[in-house]
């Protein structure tokens, strides 16, 4: 009776380990999924507003757990419970890296429109149109997402909003380094006076060589950039090769853990690679 009693207690301390555990990882998870909403689902939110695309943050996690879930489903189907892990962390950041990739294409759309709205706002200047008159001018004739973004400086104004406001607002939204110069320039001449259809010829110029020097930097760069993904893809491509040709060799390393130990190491000294190929060959002008 007493052992059975020793067995009770020492099972009933058990349990209440084991709930304090499960309590402790819920903590740490709930807090770490707070967190996860604050910094990453917040700031794809504000990106995609700023992009005039409105979506909700509980749509974007389910999303997110969505690829998640079917990443990892794939993996664990067509490629093992470790390429499944891998998979799923690719999926749990790939909205997060999309939204990034589409707001740079936007900036990249939106400083090639910006040299051409500068010539015709200086052209509207030359017509004695003022400055609002010029933005809802531009924002009429051209399209998304300079159109967006110009429209909505000019309802601001509109709404009472000060100028110099707005167009920091306009800055901030699109965070771009040639708007940047723009609205410096334009605040500094609305305050000190000068000639503006001259300054935005100018700064039109400006911009337009700089694209020139990074389309010729580009042509440059092409072909290490070029080497740098085929380097990368050559174990990749040599694996499959191997395990179509030799699956009995190539599947040992599958079975252990020093197997499973190598492949993280040469993913991980495949991602330096890309990154300090991409490094050395990214050159801002």
């Amino acid at each position: 009776m007493e052992f059975l009693f020793g067995k009770g207690i020492v099972f009933l301390v058990i349990m209440g380990a084991v709930f304090m555990f499960a309590l402790l990882i819920m903590s740490v998870l709930s807090r770490a999924f707070e967190r996860y909403q604050e910094k990453y689902v917040a700031k794809s939110m504000r990106d995609l507003s700023d992009m005039f695309l409105f979506v909700d943050g509980r749509q974007l996690l389910i999303l997110n757990i969505c690829i998640t879930a079917l990443f990892m489903l794939i993996g664990i189907l067509f490629l093992g419970i470790f390429f499944a892990i891998i998979l799923a962390v690719g999926g749990f950041f790939l909205p997060t890296l999309i939204v990034k990739m589409f707001r740079k294409r936007r900036i990249h759309k939106f400083n090639r429109q910006l040299v051409d709205s500068l010539n015709a706002m200086s052209n509207a200047f030359k017509a004695g149109l003022t400055f609002p008159q010029a933005m809802e001018h531009v924002a009429s004739e051209s399209a998304a997402p300079l159109s967006q973004e110009f429209g909505l400086f000019v309802r601001e104004i509109k709404l009472g909003v000060p100028l110099d406001d707005a167009l920091a607002g306009m800055a901030r939204r699109v965070d771009c380094d040639d708007l940047d110069l723009v609205v410096t320039a334009t605040t500094i001449s609305r305050q000190l006076g000068g000639n503006m259809a001259e300054m935005f010829d100018t700064i039109a110029a400006t911009i337009r060589e700089r694209f020139r020097l990074e389309g010729k930097i580009e042509a440059l760069t092409a072909q290490g950039k070029l080497q740098g993904w085929i380097v990368a893809a050559l174990p990749l491509v040599l694996g499959v090769v191997m395990n179509w040709m030799r699956p009995d060799l190539m599947q040992p390393m599958f079975e252990q853990a020093f197997g499973y130990i190598l492949v993280g190491i040469i993913i991980f000294m495949e991602v330096m690679g890309i990154l300090i190929i991409r490094k050395i060959v990214n050159i801002n002008v």
